[in-house]
């Protein structure tokens, strides 16, 4: 079995029992004060069950309507991804600027930000003549750029909790854990756009990152929320 089949073998391995102890802790509670990462955790887990098959079996050695099966479907799976990411950020940003009186307006900021920076990169990578033919050959560099744009916007929410007068401990680890796959993700596909024989080296650097985050969001749901004790004082 070829290098970048066994890594990605481990990577399932690895990585799917985590999600389902993502998934198993939010479910305690959690997904309700984060009902948007919730969505996430599970759509990763669906779309990465899905392309399980395409992933194992040789690319090189699949019939042609079997690669375009499978790059059809990686690109809608990519393109679900990327829009709950956005909707993940969003969410925390708005819950982390909870004190701060221009909270609509910086959300209003942000989302029309991302939906200009979104179409901007669309329109130069698909009209990009020096891009090699290929039907979805704009992806991969409009995925990089959203990348990129969304790793910022983990970078200043990173900022904004720091910078808060009470840390929380699970918002930082959730933001930090998003922020890491985002680097990973625009580091990797800029890796597999930059030359063919470093494809594999960028593919694996997104499977590393995508686990890690996975971890440690774990790490960061695993402990059951706390409730307030009876008889504190709060009951009429």
């Amino acid at each position: 079995m070829p290098h970048q089949q066994v890594l990605q073998v481990c990577a399932y391995l690895v990585g799917l029992p985590l999600e389902l102890l993502v998934i198993a802790a939010l479910l305690r509670g959690e997904y309700r004060r984060y009902p948007f990462i919730f969505i996430y955790a599970v759509a990763d887990l669906l779309t990465t069950i899905l392309e399980i098959q395409p992933a194992i079996t040789s690319y090189t050695t699949a019939s042609p309507a079997d690669r375009k099966y499978f790059a059809l479907l990686f690109w809608i799976n990519e393109r679900i991804m990327q829009l709950l990411v956005f909707l993940v950020i969003i969410s925390l940003v708005y819950k982390a600027a909870e004190h701060m009186a221009p909270r609509r307006t910086i959300l209003a900021g942000i989302i029309c930000a991302t939906v200009l920076v979104a179409g901007i990169s669309f329109l130069i990578h698909y009209y990009d003549p020096h891009l090699p033919p290929g039907k979805y050959r704009y992806l991969t560099p409009w995925t990089r750029d959203l990348n990129f744009y969304a790793a910022i916007l983990a970078m200043g929410l990173w900022v904004l909790l720091i910078g808060s007068r009470q840390k929380d401990r699970k918002l930082l680890l959730i933001t930090g854990g998003l922020g890491l796959q985002l680097t990973g993700g625009a580091i990797g596909q800029a890796l597999r756009d930059m030359s063919p024989t470093i494809v594999a080296a960028g593919s694996d650097f997104l499977m590393l990152t995508s686990v890690a985050r996975i971890y440690i969001w774990w790490q960061a749901f695993r402990v059951k929320p706390q409730t307030p004790p009876h008889g504190n004082g709060s009951h009429k």
